[in-house]
């Protein structure tokens, strides 16, 4: 009888789980697409073909197509791990204030008068995402009825962190997709018409993903229509001395603004031009004119924080933090940063070459013309999915590849795939 008792619990709590699995407090769940971008790195790992390529990611690959840890990183670690200063206490919600003060001083320079007169609030952030959250959260909380303005195109993941921040935005024209070249005018006539207090997003180098940027008398009439607008310039800036090898020379739009006045949002990381992709080093500031300003800013940021994760972690602000504050690490940085940069701009030159020797239609000195790690090459969606479904090589449909994934030993193999769908692929 217990028995019997016994097996009728279970046969009763076998049939409970089952209901529970078709009847889920869940299953009204939305199953939303995957992310272009790891998309297709997936499909790339799963592709057996021995000539595929991956032009997707965003990320440094040497000229063997390995990942690459700065040899700095590396020796920085090493010492890292034998001091026994170090420990696992929390770090305060703002991070790491060394770390937080030598971003910016990278940034806006070393004799930036506003950091040493206490008027630049700045937390150290989950890398440049991160910030960029950060920032967008304290423009909500701030200036809630501003509208964000970003370029046509821009990286995809802008419009997400946008919209969980709880703002709206507005596209203004970037890429002229003839000419293959900035749309300059047309970017000025749209800011023109903008509403004073409204924020613009700005790449301060390196655009992503057209590779394209303002020359510095261009960035001068942008800062001319803002200043008389009372816009809110907004910088995103993911690859300063990743783009050209020169720190300085990326940092050119970002200081022009500072030195004009204004005031203004600044995004940092550190994925790309020291390689510490998972380590989520990143820095977001505000640049305030007085004091007072930078203090209310720095509690508001802080207010941000707390709930989100509390406080950042400590490994990839240290490792940064030795590399800026120390002068024989830092030189050290600045030669393997012109080395990744340089293996960029060799890649783009034979890419060019190969294109042109094969006289595919059209015109490819956007692809020397363009700077940093993508190259927005002009294919449609239909000839970007001939480029992965035929030949293999894995790439964003908006035409969008990187060069960090083109090699010495792939580099043939990509032209005449492009030639390919360039000569027999029509949408």
């Amino acid at each position: 009888m217990a028995s019997n008792s016994g097996n009728l619990r279970v046969h009763k709590l076998l049939n409970h789980f089952s209901e529970e699995k078709t009847n889920s407090v869940f299953a009204k769940v939305e199953t939303l697409p995957p992310d272009a971008i790891f998309f297709t790195k997936q499909r790339y790992k799963a592709d057996t073909d021995p000539r595929k390529v991956n032009l997707g990611i965003g990320a440094y690959r040497d000229d063997n197509g390995k990942p690459q840890v700065l040899k700095v990183v590396r020796k920085v670690e090493q010492e890292m791990a034998q001091d026994l200063s170090l420990n696992k206490e929390y770090l305060p919600i703002s991070g790491d204030a060394e770390f937080v003060r030598l971003s910016q001083q990278l940034m806006l320079g070393n004799n930036c008068a506003r950091i040493s007169d206490g008027k630049v609030a700045g937390v150290q952030a989950i890398s440049g995402t991160g910030a960029l959250r950060l920032l967008f959260n304290f423009v909500k909380n701030t200036m809630p009825n501003a509208t964000v303005h970003l370029s046509n195109p821009t990286w995809g993941n802008h419009k997400k962190v946008i919209g969980k921040a709880g703002l709206s935005f507005v596209l203004y024209p970037y890429w002229d997709a003839k000419g293959r070249k900035l749309d300059f005018e047309a970017m000025l006539t749209h800011l023109n018409k903008a509403a004073a207090g409204d924020v613009v997003l700005l790449h301060g180098c390196a655009h992503n993903p057209t590779g394209v940027d303002p020359t510095k008398a261009q960035w001068a009439r942008i800062a001319d229509v803002m200043a008389a607008k009372k816009l809110i310039p907004f910088f995103d800036c993911a690859y300063q001395g990743f783009a050209t090898g020169d720190l300085d020379a990326d940092a050119y739009s970002v200081r022009l603004f500072e030195q004009r006045g204004f005031e203004f949002l600044l995004s940092q990381s550190f994925a790309k031009n020291l390689g510490l992709y998972c380590e989520r080093a990143g820095c977001a500031s505000v640049i305030t004119s007085t004091v007072e300003a930078k203090k209310a800013c720095m509690t508001q940021l802080c207010g941000i924080v707390r709930p989100m994760y509390s406080n950042p972690p400590a490994h990839g602000a240290r490792i940064v933090k030795a590399v800026l504050g120390n002068a024989e690490n830092y030189k050290s940085w600045q030669g393997e940063m012109a080395g990744m940069s340089g293996r960029i701009a060799e890649m783009r030159k034979a890419l060019r070459a190969n294109v042109e020797k094969l006289k595919t239609p059209g015109t490819w000195n956007h692809i020397t013309d363009q700077i940093g790690m993508f190259t927005f090459t002009g294919l449609t969606v239909s000839q970007s999915n001939a480029m992965m479904n035929k030949h293999h090589v894995y790439m964003l449909t908006n035409g969008r590849i990187s060069m960090a994934g083109v090699a010495s030993s792939n580099v043939e193999y990509i032209a005449k795939a492009i030639n390919d769908v360039v000569c027999n692929v029509k949408d």
